[in-house]
C-alpha cells in the first residue's frame, strides 16, 4: 500500500474564530501546582506521546497518575524514556500518595479515577509471560491505598481502563487462546468487572481481537465502546483484518459501521490506544476510514444507530479528543492538501477551527469539559518543535504558561483533561529539563481570580514539594505531523496491531 507522504508545512496563520456557544467565564489567571515525583526524574498521566486520553482528573480536584521512583529498572526493554521504575499514585489536597503494586510487582500504571477517588490501572506481578517473555501485568483497582488484583479471562495480562462513577471498570485481558494476529501472544476481550465480577464481552462477529477505549471521561454504568476485528483475513490494501467499532450497552455489543473503509481510528492510532469516547446519553464519537486506497480518516458521531461523517476542515484526515455530555467533541483536523493541523470543534454540525497561539502553524485539541472550555496545544512554525499548553475559551486561546500567577516553575507543555470546575491536568518542564519523557513534571492548574486567591496556600504552589506518602515496598513531544507520520509509516510497513502498554510494556 502507497502511503503518501505528508510534506512540509508551508502556512502558518491564526484562525480567530468566535464559538456559538454560552461559555464560563474565562480565567486570565491559574496557580500552578507541580506534582514532582517519587524520588525519580519524572511524573506523568497516561504515557506522553500516546494517543487516547484518559480521566486523570475529577470534579473535587484529585488527580491519578504515575511517577518515576529512583531505582532503576533494569527489566524495561523501552528504555530510554522509562529507565526507572514507575508507581501509579493518587494526588488530593496536596499529598502525592505512593499506590504502590500488586505482591511481587515492580511497576504500575494508569488508567484512570472516579468521583470517588477510584484508581485503576495495572500491576506486574513478578511473573513472566512465556507468550512474549516479559513481564506479566493484571489489570489493579486502588479503592484506597491496597492494590486489589482483578484477575484475567484465562490469559496471563490485563490492563484496566476506566473506572467510573459507579465503580465499574472497563479493560481488557487475554483469554489463553494462542492467536496468531495478537500483540500479546493470545486473543484479547474487554471485559467490564464490578462487585468482584470480571465480565467477557467478547468481540464482533468472528473476531479475536478486541480493546476499549479509555471512555473519555464517562461516568455512567455499562456503557462501553472499543474496536474489534470482525474476521480474521488480512485485507491486502491495508495489511489487517477488517475493524470496527463497537458499543457496548444493554449487555449486546452493537456493531457501528465504518464510513466505507475496512479499518477504524481505534486501531490505527497513535500507539494503537482506542480513541472513541461515550458520552451518558449513549452518543459514540470515534474515527473510522472513509476509504484504503487513498487512505482517509475522518471522525464519526454514532446516536443511537445514526452514523454521521463529521467531516475535516478540508484534509484527509481528522482525530476525535473528547466528547463532553452536550455532544460536543474536540480533537485535530487537516487543512486542504494536509499542509497543516488544527485544533478542531465539532459541535451542532459545524466545523469551527480553533486556531493556534499567535506565530504558531498548527494546533490539537485534547480535552473539552460541560462548559465547553477546551484545552490542547498549540505548536511552533515550521515544525512545530515548540508545544505550548492553550485554553480556547470564549473565543480566545490562552497560552496557560503565561496566565500562572507568579514566575512558573514548569514550561507547561501538554494538556490531559479539564474538568468542570475548569481545573487543568498536563505535564510540564521544569528547569534545565527539555524532555517530557525523561525528566517531565505532571502539574494541575487551579482558576484564581485575584491576589489574594492565587496566592493562597503558598505551600501547595509551583516549586513546593508536596507531602509524599508511600506503600512498603521526551525526546520532546511528539507533534500531530510527527504523529501521524508515525502513524502512516506504520500502515505501510503493514504493522495493524498495536503494541499496547500492560505493566511494563509501555
Amino acid at each position: 500500500m502507497k502511503i503518501e507522504v505528508i510534506r512540509s508545512i508551508a502556512i502558518c496563520g491564526l484562525a480567530a474564530i468566535v464559538l456559538p456557544l454560552q461559555l464560563a467565564a474565562q480565567h486570565s489567571r491559574y496557580k500552578l501546582i507541580d506534582i514532582g515525583t517519587l524520588g525519580g526524574p519524572a511524573s506523568y498521566f497516561t504515557d506522553p506521546g500516546i494517543g487516547g486520553v484518559s480521566k486523570v482528573l475529577n470534579n473535587r480536584g484529585m488527580l491519578a497518575g504515575k511517577a518515576e521512583l529512583a531505582t532503576p529498572d533494569p527489566n524495561n526493554g523501552n528504555c530510554p524514556p522509562a529507565c526507572f521504575v514507575t508507581h501509579a499514585f493518587r494526588w488530593d489536597k496536596g499529598v502525592l500518595t505512593d499506590l504502590g503494586t500488586l505482591p511481587g510487582g515492580e511497576d504500575s500504571d494508569i488508567g484512570g479515577i472516579n468521583a470517588r477517588g477510584w484508581v485503576v490501572g495495572s500491576s506486574t506481578t513478578g511473573e513472566i509471560d512465556p507468550f512474549i517473555n516479559a513481564p506479566v501485568g493484571h489489570a489493579t483497582l486502588w479503592r484506597g491505598t491496597q492494590p486489589m488484583d482483578l484477575g484475567t479471562l484465562g490469559g496471563y495480562n490485563s490492563n484496566a481502563v476506566h473506572v467510573d462513577d459507579g465503580g465499574q471498570i472497563v479493560g481488557f485481558s487475554t483469554t489463553g487462546t494462542p492467536d496468531p494476529l495478537s500483540f500479546l501472544g493470545e486473543s484479547i476481550h474487554p471485559f467490564v468487572w464490578q462487585n468482584g465480577v470480571m465480565r467477557d464481552l467478547g468481540t464482533l462477529q468472528q473476531g479475536t481481537i478486541a480493546l476499549p477505549s479509555n471512555q473519555c471521561g464517562n461516568g455512567r454504568n455499562g456503557l462501553v465502546v472499543g474496536f474489534s476485528f470482525i474476521n480474521s483475513v488480512v485485507n491486502p490494501d491495508t495489511g489487517g483484518p477488517t475493524a470496527h467499532d463497537f458499543f457496548w450497552h444493554d449487555g449486546i455489543m452493537e456493531d457501528i459501521p465504518t464510513l466505507g473503509g475496512t479499518l477504524v481510528g481505534d486501531e490505527i492510532d497513535f500507539a494503537g490506544y482506542p480513541t472513541a469516547c461515550v458520552n451518558n446519553r449513549g452518543l459514540v464519537a470515534g474515527e473510522s476510514t472513509v476509504t484504503d486506497t487513498p487512505f482517509i480518516l475522518h471522525p464519526y458521531l454514532y446516536d443511537h444507530g445514526i452514523l454521521t461523517d463529521l467531516g475535516t476542515l478540508g484534509g484527509s484526515f481528522g482525530l476525535v479528543g473528547w466528547l463532553n455530555d452536550a455532544g460536543d467533541i474536540v480533537g485535530g483536523s487537516s487543512t486542504p492538501n494536509d499542509e497543516s493541523f488544527r485544533a478542531t470543534l465539532w459541535s451542532k454540525g459545524v466545523i469551527h477551527d480553533l486556531g493556534t497561539l499567535d506565530g504558531d502553524c498548527f494546533s490539537q485539541a485534547i480535552s473539552i469539559n460541560a462548559s465547553a472550555q477546551v484545552v490542547g496545544e498549540s505548536y511552533s512554525c515550521p515544525d512545530g518543535t515548540i508545544a505550548r499548553a492553550v485554553l480556547w475559551d470564549k473565543g480566545k486561546v490562552l497560552d496557560l504558561s503565561a496566565a500562572v500567577a507568579g514566575t512558573p516553575s514548569l514550561q507547561l507543555v501538554a494538556v490531559d483533561n479539564i474538568n468542570d470546575q475548569g481545573e487543568i491536568a498536563g505535564r510540564g518542564l521544569p528547569p534545565g529539563c527539555d524532555d517530557l519523557f525523561t525528566c517531565g513534571h505532571a502539574y494541575l492548574l487551579i482558576p484564581c481570580d485575584n491576589t489574594t486567591t492565587c496566592e493562597a496556600d503558598r505551600g501547595k504552589v509551583a516549586g513546593a514539594n508536596p507531602a509524599v506518602t508511600r506503600k512498603t515496598a521526551i525526546s520532546n513531544p511528539r507533534t500531530p505531523m510527527e504523529r501521524i507520520a508515525a502513524w502512516r509509516a506504520r500502515l505501510s510497513q503493514r504493522n495493524h496491531v498495536p503494541a499496547l502498554p500492560i505493566g511494563k510494556l509501555r
